[in-house]
This record gives C-alpha cells, sequence and structure tokens, in this order.
C-alpha cells in the first residue's frame, strides 16, 4: 500500500519565471519562497506556497520535455505531486502492479527531495509525481 501524505505541490509549466511569479503575486498574492535551478533536471523551479501545500512554477533550463510541453500546449497545468512515505517501496509495488512509470528509481528533484513521476497512462492523462521529502532520508 502507498502512504500518501498530502499534496505536495501543483506544478505550472511556464516559458518566463519572473513573469510568471509577477501574475501570481499580482493576482492573488502568493509571494515565492524557494527559487533554484535544478541542473539535473535542466529546470528552473519557484515555490509559491499557499497553506500546506505550493503552487510551483517550472521553467526549462534545457529541459527538452518541458519545452516541448510549452510549444504544443502553452504554459500551463503541468503535473500534481504527492508527497509519500518510502518513495522506493512505493515505485516496486506500482512496477510490481504493471503501473507505466516514467521513473523505476528515485532521483533527486528541487529542494534535493526524492522525485519519480508516473507515465500519464497511469492516471488517465495527468502526470503525477511522487515525491519524498529531503528531511526523511
Amino acid at each position: 500500500m502507498i502512504r500518501i501524505k498530502k499534496i505536495d505541490h501543483v506544478a505550472v509549466c511556464v516559458a518566463d519565471v519572473d513573469a510568471a511569479v509577477k501574475k501570481y503575486r499580482d493576482v492573488l498574492g502568493l509571494e515565492p519562497t524557494t527559487r533554484e535551478v535544478v541542473a539535473s533536471q535542466s529546470t528552473e523551479a519557484c515555490l509559491l506556497p499557499v497553506g500546506e501545500t505550493s503552487i510551483e512554477l517550472i521553467a526549462p533550463k534545457g529541459n527538452a520535455g518541458l519545452e516541448k510541453f510549452l510549444e504544443k500546449r502553452g504554459p500551463g497545468l503541468h503535473h500534481i505531486a504527492v508527497e509519500v512515505e518510502g518513495i522506493e517501496g512505493a515505485l516496486t509495488l506500482l512496477k510490481s502492479l504493471g503501473v507505466p512509470l516514467v521513473d523505476e528509481t528515485p532521483r533527486v528533484g528541487a529542494r534535493g527531495h526524492k522525485v519519480a513521476f508516473l507515465h500519464p497512462k497511469a492516471t488517465g492523462g495527468v502526470l503525477v509525481e511522487l515525491v519524498e521529502p529531503a528531511e526523511h532520508g
């Protein structure tokens, strides 16, 4: 059984993080807390906290998948991330059940967290990211 704790973030793909931050600040009054370039994923990520979760603005910094997403769809909802307990065990279980995965093993994502993506086929067209916070080991 997968132990899902909460929605960690909802990611919105944008071409320009600065312009997107301005829009979210002007329209919703949200202020960014964490902003970083995740070199391993060729992505810039900026978190806008909303209660216990966040809106994550992501922009390609050489990430072909995000560039393709923007070309095809324009800016918009990219994925939903859920915090899990024991990401390796969750991936092993999902793989054993035949769930299509983008990542069979976790990688390091924004904030140093362990992350892995399920293929959108697994959830009816929505890209889902599993996240295990770094402080959990």
